[in-house]
């Protein structure tokens, strides 16, 4: 009889190919990620943007109401004991990090919302240590002050004395800092509403609230700047909003999650902040500067050491 092959060179292949589908996966839903801080930028003030929010969310709401309806019709969301909760995470992960966000991006860079906004798992930290929920090593507590140190880095341009002043760049940055807190209590929050159903069934009720929440807002908008809530440039960042850095990239974040677990989805984390600052470069003419590499490297090297145990 035929001696088996060696198990290793038997699955090198299939690893291989496996380890290229997940970098790929990595860098596409990076690139959705990332394309709605440059979208913030390069829209520039010239789309509403509450309005810019709430059809955002909206069309990402009814993409994914299948998944969601079915969660309900199955029992796996309850929704009279999870209404408020549904609410509060919408409004903090989908409200928060809409319109607020693209206000910044008139001011402040796109470069400036990816690194601030990689600060999230830092402030998820804090908070769960705040909470009880987590308690804090001497590494992490190094990696946190990395990633803080980093972000007054980049905030302040170099210059403390930056962060005194009442600059529209320095409001810009203060909004994303908000944003990014209110991604954090989501990230804590979304987990626990309905832990029975899928990811996209649940994404699916955040972003229903997230435009509820959005919409007084976008009808005040609506009302006073009708030409520019309704127009064709307004209607395809809708629909790009809603599909790239909405269904897809929500799509794609949660078969990376089914494929390759949790722990290695969480290297998008790493990636975002690099693809948006091409994006930036390639799209926006905007390239990164040496106090931006230098401040990322310390946020995300000290993000890196927070997660470690």
């Amino acid at each position: 009889m035929d001696a088996e092959p060696p198990k290793a060179q038997v699955s090198r292949p299939a690893k291989g190919w496996e380890d290229a589908v997940a970098l790929t996966g990595f860098i596409l839903v990076a690139v959705g990620q990332a394309s709605n801080q440059v979208l913030a930028r390069g829209l520039a003030g010239s789309v509403p943007p509450f309005s810019l929010a709430f059809f955002r969310w909206s069309i990402i709401a009814i993409g994914l109401a299948p998944f969601a309806i079915a969660a309900i019709r199955d029992g796996k969301i309850p929704l009279a004991q999870n209404l408020w909760p549904i609410l509060a995470a919408g409004f903090l992960g989908m409200f928060l990090c809409g319109g607020p966000v693209y206000i910044a991006g008139i001011t402040t860079t796109a470069i400036h919302i990816a690194l601030i906004f990689a600060l999230s798992p830092i402030m998820v930290l804090l908070i769960s240590a705040a909470l009880g929920i987590e308690q804090i090593g001497p590494l992490q507590w190094l990696g946190t002050a990395l990633a803080l140190g980093g972000a007054l880095l980049i905030v302040s341009g170099g210059h403390l004395e930056t962060l005194t002043q009442s600059s529209a760049a320095a409001w810009g940055d203060l909004l994303v800092v908000c944003a990014m807190l209110g991604w954090s209590g989501y990230t804590l929050l979304q987990s626990r509403v309905a832990p029975r159903a899928s990811l996209l069934a649940r994404v699916s009720l955040f972003s229903a609230a997230g435009a509820l929440c959005s919409l007084p807002p976008a009808l005040q908008e609506m009302w006073a700047t009708p030409a520019e809530v309704f127009n064709t440039r307004a209607f395809e960042a809708y629909v790009f909003a809603g599909l790239v850095p909405g269904l897809i990239a929500y799509a794609g974040f949660a078969w990376l999650g089914a494929r390759f677990g949790s722990v290695r989805s969480s290297l998008v984390l790493y990636v975002a902040p690099i693809a948006s600052a091409l994006l930036s470069w390639i799209i926006l003419g905007e390239p990164p500067k040496l106090i931006h590499l230098v401040g990322g490297l310390l946020i995300l090297g000290g993000v890196w050491a927070s997660l470690r145990k």
